[in-house]
């Protein structure tokens, strides 16, 4: 026959049964419970006939399963019914011969002898069992139970030492400790439950021997002692647990020492780094799940006592404390999140402010941030944040801490751990520098952006080395510095330009001549036009009128362009200028040569602007020549195109007509002027036709 697993039909069947039915059949199929016969005795023969069969059932039902403790129970428990205690003894002898380390045996044995008030029985019974069986609890329960009953209280501590001596379970310790108390003798109860806290260091037990002796002892020193030898005396496993700080402080709270509670809670926080939630302080063991939610409720339960029993100190401080989790929190996720290092350090700063001194938490929190170097060494974006943690941590120092020398220090090893050779930070040059100017320490100043220059040399730092220089007055060091500045940027017109103000603002008007034409002989610059026009308003403020007529001749044959022709003949048109005919002049030849070059747009700007100069400075008619070359706008179409000259459809864009122009254009434009008057007059007729046809209708 084959082995393989045949499919079973999973179809319904044709015929459902219903829980109903099921129910209803058992119910008829039920066999009826047979009542056994009442045996009536009427004479001791009877009696003794009717315990010889009973005795018989039972010694049969022992033949046949001897290693059913029932079946002996129940024999001697039918003897001892019967009055027949040598009987039950020799019943339960025989089941111990059987199953000689059944404690419920034992315990069944010494409730007859209890029962019957056979104490010393009773008591060489559980005797026996606690010998055989010293790791049973219930039975020493027993035991005690008997001595405690019938009032022999030395019998009964006699019984707990033995059992002490095995070194039971916490219940049994506390059960000695209780009988102690119920006897009056609370000395010797302190002593058992020391004894028990000795044999069983551990929270558990130091907080069950607080909870008695507050609760039961009424010992409030005894069970404060107890708590603090928790802290002290415990391992660290132990002792730095949640809720042996929870009932500490619960503890005092019930004892109205509520600044104790409070000191106790704030050591927890700060211990059990309460409110840290998913974060994992360094060196630590990782917490279990049953220890997180302990702290979570210790922490809870510190809110709560704040609230009712603090002050607007201790509340903010809570407050605090939960912020500062919560950074922790996020840093702990994420070390280079320098924005999260940012808020934390100005917490802990403004909590400072507020009067607590706070130096040394604010100091970590920036020894921590700056710690947390970037990974790389070649991208600078991912430094801009990181230094900013430097550039704070300096200005905390000098300003809140007033510790200018610390605060150097923090420059020095900020630059010392820039990688210069790959990029660098002009503002902590910068920075560092004017803070040894601020100690009055100018010689580092100076030597300091000296070094800036040679790993830097950004312009920044040109420019604030000059303006130190020029504050102290020395233009020689500015002069130098200037040199060194342009030497590395000569594309710069700023600073040219600069150069140039400071030799003119100590009157050296030579050297400041030669500046601006050694800044315009570059061959690139980054600004022309500024260099330009500062070189032009120069002459022209030196009244040197020739020097900039021949300043715009050699701009012009560089660039055409229309602001510099408008600006030229502006120019000849002022009190340095040869007057209102040179200006003219010169629009007409830049009017000229624009439209040589067919620049409309050009052209435009520079008749709005001769326009106005001759609307200043003219008189009607040069103003009317000049309106007169105005050109009229106008609207055309053409056809746009893409890259590779396929087209994209028609487009609008306004075009230009000068007068003086000529083009193939004018006849057009003729025929469309005489369209435009037309449809002016058809409109004018169509209107006042309409008013008549409304008069004719009211007459």
């Amino acid at each position: 026959m084959s082995n393989q697993a045949r499919v079973k039909n999973r179809a319904p069947a044709p015929i459902q049964i219903s829980a109903e039915q099921i129910l209803r059949e058992a119910a008829e199929r039920q066999e009826q419970h047979i009542i056994d016969p009442v045996v009536k005795i009427h004479d001791a023969e009877e009696y003794q006939s009717h315990l010889r069969d009973r005795r018989k059932h039972f010694e049969d039902n022992i033949r046949y399963r001897r290693e059913h403790i029932g079946n002996w129970v129940k024999y001697a428990r039918f003897e001892e019914e019967n009055r027949e205690f040598e009987r039950a003894r020799s019943v339960f002898e025989r089941a111990l011969e059987v199953e000689v380390r059944n404690p419920e045996l034992w315990l069944r044995y010494a409730e007859l002898e209890m029962r019957n008030e056979f104490i010393n029985r009773a008591r060489n019974v559980l005797d026996r069992a606690v010998q055989l069986l010293p790791r049973v609890d219930f039975l020493w329960y027993k035991y005690v139970y008997m001595e405690e009953m019938v009032g022999d209280v030395p019998k009964c501590r006699a019984v707990f030492d033995r059992w002490m001596d095995w070194m039971p379970d916490d219940n049994a310790w506390m059960s000695y400790a209780r009988f102690e108390g119920r006897c009056g003798h609370w000395d010797q109860a302190k002593d058992i439950m020391k004894r028990y806290a000795n044999a069983y260091p551990s929270s558990k037990s130091f907080m069950r021997f607080a909870k008695w002796a507050e609760y039961e002892a009424k010992d409030v020193d005894l069970a404060r002692t107890v708590y603090e030898s928790a802290l002290v005396e415990l391992e660290p496993e132990e002792s730095r647990q949640a809720r042996v700080f929870g009932r500490f402080a619960a503890f005092e709270e019930r004892q109205g020492e509520y600044e104790r509670a409070r000191v106790i809670y704030k050591h927890a926080t700060k211990l059990l780094h309460l409110g840290q939630e998913g974060t994992q302080p360094p060196g630590e063991e990782e917490v279990s799940k049953w220890e997180q939610e302990k702290r979570n409720e210790l922490y809870k339960a510190y809110i709560s006592f704040e609230k009712k029993r603090g002050d607007k100190a201790g509340i903010e401080d809570i407050v605090i404390t939960s912020q500062r989790a919560e950074y922790e929190k996020r840093v702990h996720a994420d070390p280079q999140d320098y924005d999260a290092w940012f808020e934390y350090a100005k917490m802990e700063e403004e909590n400072e402010i507020e009067g607590v001194d706070n130096t040394s938490k604010v100091r970590e929190v920036y020894e921590r941030a700056i710690a947390n170097v970037p990974p790389s060494m070649e991208e600078k974006q991912l430094w801009k944040r990181y230094i900013y943690l430097w550039i704070y941590y300096a200005l905390y120092e000098e300003l809140h801490q007033h510790d200018l020398d610390r605060a150097s220090k923090i420059y020095d090893a900020c630059i010392d751990l820039i990688p210069h050779s790959k990029f660098s930070f002009s503002k902590i040059w910068i920075n560092a520098a004017k803070l040894h100017i601020r100690r009055k320490d100018l010689v580092s100043a100076r030597k300091l952006l000296g070094k800036a220059i040679g790993l830097c040399g950004k312009e920044r730092i040109f420019t604030e080395y000059i303006a130190l220089e020029l504050a102290l007055g020395e233009v020689d060091r500015c002069r130098a510095l200037y040199t060194n500045y342009l030497k590395q940027m000569p594309h710069n017109c700023r600073a040219w330009s600069k150069y140039a103000d400071l030799e003119k603002s100590v009157g050296e008007t030579e050297r400041c001549r030669a500046i601006f034409e050694l800044a315009v002989s570059q061959s690139a610059l980054d600004m022309p036009e500024m260099l330009w026009k500062n070189y032009i308003d120069f002459e022209i403020e030196e009244g040197e009128g020739d020097n900039v007529r021949a300043l715009f001749e050699r701009l012009l044959e560089k660039t055409g362009h229309v602001k510099v022709w408008i600006s030229f003949a502006q120019f000849e048109g002022t009190e340095v200028g040869k007057g209102v005919a040179t200006a003219r002049d010169t629009f007409q030849r830049a009017h000229d040569q624009m439209k040589e070059a067919g620049l409309k747009e050009e052209r435009v700007l520079l008749l709005d602007a001769w326009r106005v100069f001759e609307k200043a400075k003219g008189d009607a008619e040069s103003l009317a020549k000049v309106d007169a070359m105005l050109p009229r706008r106008v609207k055309r179409k053409r056809m746009r195109t893409d890259e590779n000259g396929a087209e994209l459809g028609w487009e609008e864009y306004f075009d230009y007509h000068f007068p003086d122009d000529g083009d193939s254009n004018a006849g057009n434009l003729k025929i469309l002027e005489m369209a435009a008057k037309w449809k002016q007059a058809q409109q004018a007729q169509d209107s006042s036709s309409s008013s008549e046809d409304e008069s004719d209708d009211e007459d």
